[in-house]
């Protein structure tokens, strides 16, 4: 006898939908507040499914990615450094942005006559002194002055009217520096941007492409050919581009004028490799229809706020893997922001300016800044999140130690360990690299390999044949293990 069957009290409908049938008892006003909680609750669900998803697939990708960590001190050489990875491996995206780097060259030039000017400025009462007769004699090779030699007639008078006269001539261009400033920082001040002109974050290129690109048309490779972009001006880029064209001789003529080469010789007056390169480059710089080449673009100063992400597709063997190069800020006050990316990273490129032994921080001019890239190297040495990380050590700006130690300037002056060691590059390059070598071993329990090159990351074709070898070293033995080579 078959078991009594009772009656089933569900439809044959989906229960959920059954359930979800509104009273008939249900107001307009109820209705409508029910359909909008109903719209958020299947706007939400659907967010996180679509979230999900993203994390899965990236997950997925990022499973044979490279983690690679730009790090040290703020002028270093990182940025460069940077772009060099882009020139090699996406040089479209260096084209693409290449209108937004005439902001910064112009900026990097005004703060430059700024900086001249200012420091002329604040040294006016001793000029007389170092510009008497007994002096004079040690200038006059120093460089042409389109007035004439200060020197003539009124010495010291003349040279104090000539200064009058460039100051007076060049001060509307002076006075665009806070607005270029703006430009570049989308209006954001932060303390402390210092010498280098301002902070920018990432996404600073969009800002200005937008202001000052039309597009670029019938480019068939990375070179730069200056006659084939369409530019559309920036209002601002344009009002400094007339002022340069017009003003071009009289930068040319402080820059050459004998009181500042003078006051450059005797260290009363230090400009930074990128403020020498655009000044000796002014009549180029200047012109109507200027477009940054590659070059300019390389020795372009602008100062970096926090970590920006560039991903590259670099191929090994046949294999395309996506690196992705983490650039942060290497002023004091930013560093704490470098932890949470020792996470998970492949590898670190550290960078020391070896030509900074003259040099002191921003932050703290009381410490001299090898000794502060060393302390900066000894804490990601003896970091335990960075114990396995494939470490290369960059001494950077080895063309600018050269120059200095040409032109005699003495490190035993400004580093007294260094004693009376030869004066000459090499002695004192090998110096350098013993110190950071000594670091590491003192903070190297896992026994990590040091890799060490002296480099010049403004030298496109040295650092992309170093940037090779890193790329190799880091496949080599990091990489294996995921079976990418």
């Amino acid at each position: 006898m078959s078991p009594m069957r009772t009656p089933s009290i569900y439809s044959q409908d989906d229960p959920l939908s059954e359930a979800l049938k509104p009273p008939e008892s249900e107001t307009d006003f109820e209705r409508q507040l029910r359909i909008e909680r109903e719209t958020d609750a299947k706007r939400v669900s659907e967010q996180i499914d679509e979230q999900l998803r993203m994390e899965r697939e990236n997950l997925k990708r990022k499973s044979g990615d490279v983690k690679l960590l730009l790090l040290g001190q703020a002028e270093s050489g990182k940025s460069t450094l940077q772009k060099q990875f882009q020139l090699m491996y996406r040089p479209h995206s260096l084209d693409q942005e290449r209108a937004s780097w005439r902001t910064v060259i112009y900026f990097n030039v005004v703060r430059s006559i700024k900086h001249i000017l200012n420091t002329l400025e604040s040294w006016d009462d001793s000029l007389e002194e170092d510009l008497d007769g007994s002096k004079a004699a040690n200038y006059m090779n120093a460089g042409p002055s389109r007035s004439g030699s200060p020197f003539q007639a009124n010495g010291a008078a003349t040279s104090r009217s000539t200064i009058a006269t460039l100051r007076r001539r060049l001060s509307p261009l002076v006075s665009t520096d806070s607005a270029l400033a703006d430009r570049l920082s989308g209006g954001v001040t932060v303390s402390g941007s210092g010498k280098g002109g301002v902070f920018v974050r990432t996404g600073w290129q969009a800002r200005t492409i937008d202001n000052a690109l039309g597009r670029l048309r019938g480019r068939q490779s990375g070179e730069y050919e200056p006659k084939q972009p369409e530019i559309v001006q920036d209002p601002l880029v344009q009002d400094v581009s007339r002022m340069l064209e017009a003003t071009k001789d009289e930068v040319r003529e402080l820059w050459a004028h004998p009181t500042v080469k003078g006051l450059i010789a005797k260290r009363r007056l230090k400009l930074d490799e990128w403020s020498e390169f655009f000044l000796r480059h002014i009549t180029r710089v200047a012109a109507p229809e200027y477009l940054p080449s590659t070059d300019d673009i390389l020795h372009a100063r602008i100062q970096t706020m926090g970590v920006a992400e560039h991903v590259f597709d670099v191929n090994i063997h046949g294999k395309a893997v996506s690196w992705h190069l983490f650039d942060v800020g290497g002023a004091r006050g930013q560093r704490h922001s470098w932890v949470p990316y020792f996470d998970d990273a492949n590898a670190i490129i550290f960078v020391a300016p070896v030509s900074a032994f003259d040099q002191y921080l921003e932050e703290d001019p009381r410490t001299n800044r090898i000794d502060d890239s060393l302390q900066l190297f000894t804490q990601i040495c003896s970091s335990p999140l960075l114990k396995n990380v494939h470490l290369v050590l960059f001494l950077n700006k080895t063309d600018l130690l050269r120059t200095k130690l040409e032109n005699g300037l003495r490190v035993q002056k400004y580093i007294t360990s260094y004693g009376d060691r030869s004066n000459d590059y090499e002695s004192v390059v090998q110096y350098f690299r013993a110190h950071f070598l000594q670091v590491h071993r003192r903070n190297n329990e896992n026994r990590r390999v040091l890799y060490t090159h002296f480099t010049s990351v403004v030298d496109t074709k040295a650092t992309q044949r170093i940037i090779g070898n890193v790329r190799d070293s880091i496949f080599r033995g990091y990489l294996q293990s995921a079976a990418l080579v």
